[in-house]
Order: C-alpha cells, then structure tokens, then sequence
C-alpha cells in the first residue's frame, strides 16, 4: 500500500468522520455487540467468544463503539486507526462510557506495537477494508500470539463484482479476477480480493481458516447504511462476511 494512499484514507476519513458519526453512531453505539452494516448480534455468530482478560486489537476502530463494548464485557483492549478525527469521537465516547484502553493513530499496514501483543485481532470493516491486506493480514499475524485469532468483516467480493458507484446491482458491474484497490467516489481507497486469494494470503500468513460467515439480515432488518445494499438484496446474496482464522503455533 502506497503512502499516497494511506494519506488519501486519513484525509477522506478525517473529513466525513463528524458527517458518518452523526449518521451512523446511533446504531454503532448500540448496547448489544453487533457485526455489519445490519447489525447480525454477536450472539447469533459467536465470533469472538468470551473476550474477559484476553488483550484485544480493533484494526481501523474508528470512533472504538465495537471495542467499548468488548471493554466492558472485561476485555483488555486497544483500538488504531489512520484517522485522528475518528480518535478524538473514541475518546469522546471512552469518556462518556468511563471506559479507558490505548488508541494509537497509525495505519493496520504498520501498528506501532511490540509483536505477540494480542489473543483477538478484530475488525468490523475498518482496516481490512481501508488498508491493503496484503500488509494488513501479515502485520495482524505479527500482532497475534500463537494461537490467536483473527476475526473480521467486510464487504463480500460478490457485493465489489455486482456494484456501481451507486450501490450493489444484480448484474456483474467489476472484474472478479485482479480485484485488488477501489477507488471509492468519496474519495477513499478501499479493497477487495477473490476468495482464493484471501485463502491463499491468509494460509501464507500463517494463519489457518476456521470459518466463512456470510452475514444474512432478518426479514425485518433496518440500517442507517441503507444506500449502500438493500435489504432485499442481502437477504438473497451475501452482502457481508466474516473471516475467522486461528494463527497458527
């Protein structure tokens, strides 16, 4: 990932953070730990399991909602992300919770923090999504501990193929194959790959692959993220899945 890059994500995200979290905070914040863009309980998913006393990395946590949760369930958490807008809403939300765990202002390519810190590397979108996993995946297998896992959310490589600018579509709008930098019409970089690469990229990473979740909303799901994929459409194709993988050791 190019510094050019990682630059254009900071700027992007420091300029609709304030516009994103008066949108969306509402539904992050809610009380119950959720994933995605239509809030599937982790409860349901049991992807993290219990996170009491175990040292957890969210990756591009963004205003830290997910983490705050997870802190207050007794985990032992830290959050990063590339913008310092993003931070300064986590700090004001850590405050407002009387929560308080490290936040470091850095892109997922290159955390400033020791190697085999963490039980549980985690995001919710964020840095898997913003950031080049070809860096991000083997910088959260540096940050893991034998037999620590990583677990994150994205959109599916079906929703990238299928979507126009103007959200997801039910026809193939993208090249599956090479799919790798996105450039968002806000102004971000975002990415994606085929599902064999992912497999490929993770294996390499010394990781080994315990589940695909593919995220499917109830009948009577809502979202604030509502432009992006209509409900009909997730509940026919997978909008979103969770990779869950265990490093290896």
């Amino acid at each position: 990932m190019s510094s050019d890059a990682i630059a254009k994500n900071r700027v992007a995200w420091d300029e609709i953070s304030d516009e994103y979290q008066a949108e969306h905070g509402e539904q992050l914040g809610d009380e119950e730990i959720v994933w995605g863009g239509w809030s599937i309980p982790e409860r349901e998913l049991r992807i993290l399991g219990d996170v009491a006393k175990k040292d957890v990395l969210e990756l591009g946590c963004g205003a830290a909602q997910f983490s705050i949760k997870l802190a207050q369930k007794g985990a032992r958490c830290v959050g990063v992300d590339v913008s310092g807008r993003q931070l300064e809403h986590a700090r004001g939300l850590m405050r407002e919770a009387g929560i308080e765990f490290p936040l470091f202002e850095a892109s997922g390519t290159n955390v400033p923090l020791p190697d085999a810190s963490f039980d549980i590397v985690f995001c919710d979108h964020g840095a898997m999504t913003w950031a080049d996993p070809y860096l991000t995946v083997p910088e959260a297998s540096r940050l893991l501990r034998a037999g620590g896992l990583l677990a994150f959310n994205m959109s599916s490589p079906l929703v990238a193929v299928c979507s126009l600018d103007e959200g997801a579509t039910e026809a193939l709008q993208r090249q599956y194959f090479g799919m790798h930098c996105i450039d968002e019409e806000w102004g971000a970089v975002a990415y994606q790959l085929p599902y064999g690469e992912w497999i490929r990229l993770l294996r390499a990473a010394a990781f080994e692959i315990e589940a695909l979740v593919e995220l499917r909303p109830s009948e009577d799901a809502t979202t604030t993220y509502a432009g992006w994929v209509p409900l009909e459409w997730a509940r026919r194709w997978p909008s979103e899945n969770v990779w869950k993988a265990r490093k290896r050791g």
